[in-house]
């Protein structure tokens, strides 16, 4: 889905960014204490919060989210933006694969009327000037679409025409659940992996620490309880999340080389 520019300005010595927590709240919640550590001048949420086993809770916890001398901003993701549309029309005329529109239409019937507008509002892109990177700008899956894929896997040539009308020399996406940190062409791409979905070869949760540099990060928390919380749930995918998204997270570079396939399909239109 093509998506209008939408920014928002301010400069910062450290940005917190996390994305795609995808309603795992344990992982959230230890995510969240590290980072008070920290004390970042802004957190960056980067979208897909809440398709996921805790979704109303999730939401509630990042609607209050304030953390000490922090400004908190929130993007938008795919999965964010369908859950509002299924909220909005449960029986709508939805296009994902069986197993998504299975994990979409419960998370959205587990949130109320303010938790959706509270994902509506999400803005599409942040741009903040970062001390020792310069200005940088914050998205789900690219500047110009929420479902654009990039990996590390990429070639420089199609990362190119990704980042044609971003003129930020750092971009900050997400969407495919893998760090990375490339330059190419003159810019720099960061993928901040997922908080509570990764595809990182081992259990965790994925983020970013920027300013001045780009820190990749990793943070342990109890995977067993969490997957038994999960497992207690009534999250129609609880089994696979918690086996193979909490205890055993398929490795990166399988991963990247399927989405590079899925990328390259629908550019030809197929």
């Amino acid at each position: 889905m093509e998506l209008s520019m939408t920014t928002n300005y301010g400069r910062a010595a450290s940005v917190a960014a996390i994305y795609d927590i995808h309603g795992n709240l344990p992982a959230l919640e230890a995510v969240l204490t590290e980072i008070e550590q920290l004390a970042p001048d802004y957190i960056i949420v980067g979208g897909d919060v809440a398709a996921g086993p805790f979704p109303s809770e999730t939401l509630d916890r990042l609607m209050v989210l304030n953390a000490p001398n922090a400004r908190v901003r929130f993007l938008t993701g795919n999965a964010d933006r369908e859950m509002v549309a299924r909220f909005d029309v449960p029986e709508g005329g939805h296009t994902y694969a069986p197993n998504i529109e299975r994990t979409l239409s419960w998370t959205a019937q587990q949130v109320n009327t303010a938790q959706r507008d509270f994902l509506a509002d999400f803005a599409v892109n942040v741009m903040l000037d970062i001390e020792g990177l310069g200005p940088t700008r914050f998205c789900h899956g690219s500047p110009r679409n929420d479902e654009e894929i990039i990996t590390r896997m990429t070639s420089d040539e199609r990362l190119a025409l990704i980042l044609a009308d971003a003129s930020e020399p750092v971009t900050v996406c997400g969407h495919t659940h893998i760090q990375f940190d490339r330059r190419s062409g003159g810019k720099r791409v960061v993928n901040a992996g997922s908080v509570g979905s990764p595809y990182e070869g081992r259990p965790g949760a994925f983020w970013v620490l920027l300013g001045p540099d780009v820190n990749l990060r990793h943070t342990a928390y109890d995977y067993e309880r969490a997957a038994a919380l999960i497992r207690a749930s009534s999250f129609p995918d609880a089994e696979s999340f918690a086996s193979q998204d909490i205890l055993n997270p398929r490795e990166p570079d399988e991963v990247s080389a399927l989405f590079e396939q899925m990328a390259l399909a629908r550019e030809a239109g197929q």
